[in-house]
């Protein structure tokens, strides 16, 4: 059984915070992070109990081939898209990171900006080499399909390094 490999920390964060308690819709969870062994294969094992109902959560991600070092905050991956988080989730969490840039302390419009940006940037690892849009086999999940649906026209490359550098040139301004 191959699981969906999470390319480093930041990411399986994320993908934990987009998948909430299904008994109680909270992200709050305190985890725990083991290597663990299923049926022969090394994963990565994230569990915990819901803070709010106290239900046990549970997560098991593959390991990458070659590990990621961070480079800065965030580090969601390498060069490949995401098995975790389909493009139109990717897009959806830029959104909500740009959409909620606070005001009043720099370092953190900084920190929000730069997972817009960042998020942006894991949208385009999506599309492939000579092509201009992310292809229909980046969207797997409700909400990544949800935004594709509603304005297809953002996946296109163009739009999204437009995007992603203009989520930059702010963060920047706030460093």
């Amino acid at each position: 059984m191959a699981f969906a490999v999470a390319r480093t920390r930041d990411e399986a964060h994320l993908y934990l915070d987009l998948h909430p308690c299904k008994r109680c819709g909270s992200v709050e969870t305190t985890w725990d992070r083991a290597l663990v062994s299923v049926n022969g294969e090394l994963a990565e094992r994230y569990a915990g109990a819901c803070e709010d109902c106290g239900d046990a959560r549970e997560f098991l991600f593959g390991l990458p081939q070659k590990p990621v070092m961070p480079v800065g905050y965030p580090t969601f991956g390498g060069q490949e898209p995401s098995e975790l988080i389909d493009a139109g989730e990717w897009l959806w969490v830029a959104d909500l990171s740009a959409g909620n840039v606070p005001t009043g302390d720099s370092k953190e419009a900084h920190r929000t900006l730069s997972v817009a940006a960042a998020a942006v940037e894991e949208v385009v690892k999506f599309i492939p080499p000579g092509e201009e849009e992310v292809p229909d086999d980046g969207f797997w999940s409700e909400r990544g399909r949800q935004m594709r649906t509603a304005e297809p026209g953002r996946f296109q490359l163009d739009r999204l390094l437009i995007v992603r550098d203009t989520y930059r040139d702010l963060a920047a301004r706030h460093a």
